[in-house]
């Protein structure tokens, strides 16, 4: 049987090797006031007090990398659980949605006649409004037309601009060839100056006058009956 000596002798090797107390008391089964008591005075080397360090940071990656992984589990269930809230649309319900968005997104008729134009830089949100357009409004491809409002910064990348908006809303390229350039300040806080940058997609309608007074007329339904 190993004598507390012999006991203390060990822990004190361990520690100089750079083992953490749960590492010696793992195979030394001391009380810890013990172990501590044992230890106080016993000085580490710089290689010793790295593997210590090395291994607090190894142990608080672990800690960090399970909790991600335990927030993205419940993410992915509670937006799961979310979606199959919504199910199918109906087309009333496309239809008030596409109201909605133009009631948040849209240029208003105000003291003045206006087109209808509605502007994001939301891909999905330029999805669903172009259906809006075609399913629940009946409107043509070819009274669609597109103008792109670019930071120059992105000059270099337009015809990926270009490119990017072509597969979004599954218009052809040559529907994206105006492009309105946006000035840089010299000190800016934006942070959408990257390769994901693809600037802001206005839609506009032609001959569409009238027909924004009749979606002010929806937005008034809207808000007057709720």
């Amino acid at each position: 049987m190993i004598t507390k000596t012999k006991e203390k002798e060990a822990a004190i090797s361990l520690r100089k090797r750079g083992f953490s107390y749960s590492e010696i008391l793992g195979q030394i089964p001391v009380a810890k006031s013990t172990l501590s008591l044992w230890l106080r005075s016993v000085g580490l080397a710089q290689k010793q007090k790295q593997r210590l360090t090395e291994k607090r940071l190894a142990a608080a990656l672990r800690g960090s990398n399970k909790k991600r992984e335990r927030r993205i589990a419940i993410t992915k269930e509670i937006k799961t659980k979310a979606r199959n809230e919504i199910k199918n649309l109906s087309n009333r319900e496309l239809w008030l949605i596409g109201i909605a968005l133009y009631w948040a997104e849209g240029t208003k008729e105000r003291n003045k006649s206006q087109r209808v134009q509605f502007s994001n830089s939301d891909p999905e949100m330029i999805r669903i409004f172009l259906k809006w357009l075609k399913k629940c409004c009946s409107i043509p491809n070819k009274s669609i037309i597109f103008d792109i409002y670019l930071h120059k910064t992105a000059k270099k990348r337009q015809n990926e601009v270009k490119k990017y908006w072509s597969k979004v809303t599954d218009f052809p390229l040559n529907k994206f060839q105006r492009i309105i350039w946006k000035k840089n300040k010299k000190s800016t806080n934006r942070k959408n100056i990257g390769t994901n940058y693809y600037g802001l997609l206005r839609i506009i309608l032609t001959k569409s006058i009238n027909f924004n007074r009749k979606i002010s007329g929806w937005i008034e339904g809207i808000w007057q009956d709720v």
